[in-house]
């Protein structure tokens, strides 16, 4: 059996990226996809998938080292009868991982321990606002400034930077330092600026029975930009419900049409295309305020980001352009983010542009729900499980088929009259989808 050589496949724009975790150890076997080592850039952590299934024979990194794409990983020797995969973009969460401790210079199968982490300096977040659409980047630091936080135990992500465009440095770190010496740095889990008291901890064994587990990567990550976009973006939720009989009939009405060319036409792709018509009809929520919240930049493009639940926790693909695409073209689209996202192959393009971010909770139930707007956009709309009620026509009550909604904004960007307009037309369009061709 050929014994090949294993490299750093295509990683995007990024270059000289560290080995943080090395998955696999000499003499394991591997099947085709199997994570064989994690990267951290500044922006993204990546995993890097073997091309094909084998057996470790020689290792050539390990934790620390900087690689780039093409450099050599490890030798695999492949199984009888495996092929190569076609090259795949490195599998990447939506946001920069935890700090990883050192490993020993020998790389083991399990992943290198994590520094215990400490309560770290702060500044008001009003003063250096999130950004977690820079393919959720927690921090910006150069590799000397994160090898000396890995050697004191500071966490990065609960530090501001002083640097240009917030980027931390040497005496960020040192500031942190000395900000938990002297009692002032936040407690753990609290956001910067915040000005809010932690909840206190209790010891809730003593009430009965209990059980930890540590949360997923995933959810850590989005957790903190979730929190701070609830403390730092004044949010007005506008709830609404529109009138889809008539779509729903028209979706099911090409439903085989769109079968035989193998695609799955859901509700959510005609919200797609009302909303951005929406879009275009009020800029404002087509839009991002500056870092200093005095301006507001438009945008000409229209992305939109769809919430996928996965087993791993909520992610948010962007769909590219999608005012220029057709009904069967965004299902398709549709269907291969959902399914990469699912799989966890979602790479840092896919999650990067958005413009506007649709929560759909529909296929599992409910009514309303208030969802965090995700910024740095400006607006998220929630869709809520539709039902048959009975609607008065002027003569008669009738069954119509109605969907609840629900649009929360950034009220710095968007006045509340503006909202209401907005939810008001998508409704329009949703109930007359005549209306989007005009």
């Amino acid at each position: 059996m050929a014994i090949t050589q294993v490299n750093v496949p295509d990683i995007g724009d990024f270059d000289s990226v560290e080995v943080i975790e090395v998955l696999v150890a000499e003499g394991d076997e591997v099947a085709l996809d199997d994570s064989l080592i994690t990267l951290e850039s500044d922006k993204a952590t990546m995993e890097i998938p073997s091309p094909f299934a084998g057996k470790i024979t020689k290792i050539s990194v390990s934790v620390g080292d900087k690689v780039s794409e093409g450099d050599y990983i490890l030798d695999i020797e492949a199984a009888e009868g495996a092929a190569e995969a076609p090259a795949e973009p490195a599998k990447a969460e939506s946001a920069a991982a935890p700090e990883q401790a050192p490993a020993q210079a020998k790389p083991e199968p399990t992943p290198a321990p994590q520094v215990v982490k400490q309560p770290a300096h702060n500044v008001p977040a009003a003063a250096k606002p999130v950004n977690p659409q820079a393919m959720g980047a927690a921090f910006h630091a150069s590799p000397s400034v994160r090898a000396f936080a890995r050697k004191l135990g500071v966490d990065l992500t609960s530090v501001s930077g002083s640097g240009p465009k917030g980027r931390i440095q040497q005496n960020d770190v040192e500031a942190a330092i000395k900000a938990v010496m002297s009692g002032q740095a936040a407690a753990p889990g609290q956001t910067a600026g915040s000005g809010i008291p932690p909840i206190p901890g209790i010891d809730f064994s003593q009430f009965g029975e209990t059980t930890t587990e540590e949360l997923g990567r995933i959810k850590k990550i989005s957790g903190k930009f979730l929190h701070a976009s609830w403390l730092n973006v004044p949010h007005v939720t506008q709830f609404d419900e529109c009138d889809i009989t008539e779509m729903d009939q028209f979706r099911k009405d090409q439903k085989a049409a769109a079968e035989k060319q193998g695609i799955k036409l859901t509700p959510l792709v005609f919200v797609m295309k009302a909303v951005v018509k929406a879009l275009q009809d009020f800029p404002s929520f087509n839009a991002s305020l500056s870092e200093d919240a005095q301006s507001i930049i438009y945008k000409h493009y229209y992305n939109i980001g769809i919430a996928v639940d996965t087993p791993n926790g909520l992610v948010v693909p962007v769909v590219k352009d999608v005012d220029k695409k057709g009904i069967y073209e965004l299902s398709q689209d549709l269907m291969e983010i959902s399914a990469k996202a699912r799989d966890g192959k979602l790479g840092p393009k896919d999650m990067q542009g958005g413009c506007f971010t649709i929560s759909s909770l529909g296929g599992i139930g409910g009514t309303q729900f208030t969802p965090i707007v995700n910024a740095p956009e400006v607006a998220i709309m929630g869709l809520s499980k539709a039902k048959m009620q009975p609607v008065w026509n002027g003569s008669d009550f009738e069954p119509r088929l109605i969907m609840p909604f629900s649009v929360s904004y950034d009220h710095r960007a968007v006045d509340g009259a503006e909202g209401v307009r907005f939810t008001t037309t998508v409704a329009k369009y949703l109930s007359d989808l005549r209306q989007l061709i005009l």
